[in-house]
C-alpha cells in the first residue's frame, strides 16, 4: 500500500497586493505574514508561503510540525485538507480528513447553542440524523446544560470553547488534521478535552500537528516537520531533533 499522506515538491504562492497601491511601510510591514515576498514585474507582490515542501506519512505515523510563528505550519495543513491547490508539486492523501483547523468554522452568534451544533455539524458533512443521534453526548460533553438552547452571543469564550470542540471531535477519526492543541476553558475542561483529543489519536489512521510545544511534539508524535520561512528544514524522526539547542532549527 501507498503512504497515507505524500507530499512532492509542494509549492504554494499567491498574491498579496499591488504595489501601486500600497505604501513601502505597507510592505514591510506585511512581512509578518511569512514566507518569502517576490515581486513578477507587474508590480503585485506575491508571497511564497511553501517551497519545495517533501514527505511521506506511512499509516500510523503522528506527525508534529514546528516553526516560528509565519513559517507556514497552518498554510500546510490546509493545503493537505484540500483548502488550499498547490502553486506547484503534488499532494496525495489516501483517506478522509477530519480537519481541526478552524474550530468555530460555522458558529452564528445569533443561533442557540442547539442551532449551531447542527450548522456546525452539517458543515463538517455529517448528516442531520447523524447530528441529532450524537446531540445529547455533544451537549453533555459542552456542559453547558440549559444554556444550550440559549443564544451564543451571550456565552462566554471558555462556553463557546467547550461548544466547537464538542461538535468538532464528534468526527469519526480517520486522519486528523490539528492546528495547536486545545488551550481554552477551564482546567477541568482542558484535562477532559486532552483525554478526548488522545483518544480520537489513538483510533486515527494518521494525524499532523502543528504547534509551538516541543514537549507535545515528543509526547504525541513520531515524525517531526521543520519550516522557516516556509521551507522545509527538517523532516525526519521527531527523536533526531536537537531541541535542547538555542537554535529551533539546530538538528542533533
Amino acid at each position: 500500500m501507498g503512504a497515507l499522506i505524500s507530499l512532492n515538491a509542494v509549492d504554494l504562492v499567491y498574491p498579496v497586493y499591488s504595489m501601486r497601491a500600497q505604501s513601502l511601510r505597507n510592505a514591510v510591514a506585511n512581512l509578518s505574514v511569512g514566507g518569502k515576498l517576490l515581486k513578477d514585474g507587474s508590480d503585485v507582490i506575491h508571497v511564497r508561503a511553501l517551497s519545495q515542501v517533501n514527505f511521506q506519512l506511512q499509516e500510523g505515523d503522528r506527525l508534529g510540525v514546528i516553526g516560528h510563528n509565519g513559517s507556514g505550519k497552518t498554510t500546510l495543513l490546509k493545503v493537505i485538507a484540500g483548502i488550499y491547490e498547490p502553486t506547484a508539486g503534488r499532494v496525495d492523501v489516501r483517506g478522509k480528513i477530519s480537519s481541526m483547523i478552524d474550530v468555530g468554522l460555522g458558529l452564528d452568534p445569533s443561533l442557540s447553542g442547539r442551532e449551531n451544533v447542527v450548522v456546525m455539524g452539517r458543515m463538517r458533512g455529517l448528516t442531520t440524523k447523524q447530528i441529532q443521534d450524537r446531540m445529547s453526548e455533544i451537549i453533555a460533553f459542552s456542559e453547558l446544560g440549559e444554556f444550550i438552547d440559549l443564544p451564543v452571543k451571550i456565552y462566554s469564550s471558555g462556553m463557546s470553547s467547550r461548544l466547537v470542540f464538542a461538535v468538532a471531535t464528534t468526527l469519526e477519526p480517520d486522519i486528523l488534521l490539528f492546528d495547536e492543541w486545545l488551550s481554552t476553558g477551564d482546567a477541568d475542561f482542558i484535562k477532559k478535552a486532552s483525554a478526548r483529543m488522545n483518544e480520537l489519536v489513538s483510533k486515527s489512521r494518521g494525524m499532523v500537528l502543528a504547534t509551538h510545544s516541543e514537549a507535545l511534539v515528543k509526547e504525541v508524535c513520531n515524525k517531526l516537520l521543520v519550516l522557516d520561512a516556509g521551507s522545509q528544514v527538517y523532516f525526519g524522526e521527531a527523536s533526531g531533533w536537537d531541541f535542547s539547542g538555542k537554535s529551533p532549527f539546530k538538528r542533533a
